[in-house]
């Protein structure tokens, strides 16, 4: 991995976010390791602004944490003393990082490793894959702290692992830890220890090969699809498969597959 300093200057990136790069691949670093990289409105503002015009030379991103963890949540110091008004601004910037991520148009990774909390676990279910590491663990304190999601967890996290269980967690303030979360959905992919970035940036090359309408189609209309009524969700499917298809990389690797039988599939236990 190439890191480059000035990487987070050119793009305006305040100090608590790094960026580095590995080919087509874009890391960003959340780099508030003493405060567990809580999300302060900077934090917030500034990977909204990044999600929202990522370079064009991107074609993944993969979010890590700097530290012995990924992020212990919102920074409760600028909401303590808040008013109503603040509070609403609060949900929303959270709301719009978070949608900029789930329905930005490439590939996003993210690397979980100890405190995935409230606002650090709702970031973390916007990405599109997520890589644990043994020392994540998983909490939804809102409910002992008087507050409640406000950064579209409450619409992400019941589908991964079901509404009863996340009432269960702003309730009781039960922790899950990384077998756990990893056989519930809060990851896909749980590796050793110290292993989470290099398994995935390993991921990360190898969407980045995807062709770019695919990738585009699952992100952007998967999603979409799984909330509609099945009627509609099935016409949003005829018209998307039809127009992945007629792409020309897409119709480029299906020769490519049929003269040559590239990229059979294969399971490697």
């Amino acid at each position: 991995m190439n890191v480059s300093n000035d990487a987070s200057a050119s793009l305006g990136m305040p100090d608590c976010i790094r960026l580095a790069r590995d080919g087509a691949t874009l890391v960003v670093t959340l780099a508030r390791a003493a405060k567990r990289n809580s999300l302060s409105d900077e934090l917030v503002l500034g990977l909204s602004r990044l999600f929202a015009a990522l370079p064009t030379d991107v074609a993944a991103v993969v979010l890590h944490g700097d530290g012995e963890h990924f992020c212990a949540g919102l920074d409760l110091n600028e909401v303590k003393e808040g008013s109503l008004h603040k509070g609403l601004q609060t949900s929303a910037i959270g709301q719009r990082l978070n949608d900029l991520i789930q329905f930005a148009g490439v590939p996003v990774i993210a690397v979980l490793h100890g405190a995935v909390i409230g606002g650090g676990l709702e970031l973390a279910c916007a990405a599109h894959l997520r890589v644990a590491e043994p020392s994540a663990f998983y909490a939804l304190p809102e409910g002992t702290r008087g507050i409640f999601l406000g950064s579209g967890g409450s619409v992400r996290i019941p589908r991964l692992i079901g509404a009863d269980r996340v009432i269960d967690m702003m309730l009781t303030g039960r922790t899950y830890g990384a077998e756990d979360g990893y056989r519930l959905g809060f990851s896909q992919y749980l590796v050793n220890a110290g292993a989470g970035l290099d398994n995935a940036l390993e991921l990360a090359r190898k969407v980045a090969q995807n062709a770019p309408l695919a990738n585009y189609a699952i992100l952007q209309v998967l999603p979409h699809i799984a909330s509609q009524d099945p009627t509609s969700g099935l016409a949003t499917e005829r018209l998307m498969a039809t127009l992945a298809a007629s792409d020309d990389e897409a119709k480029a690797r299906l020769r490519d597959f049929l003269e040559r039988k590239l990229n059979k599939v294969r399971h490697e236990s």
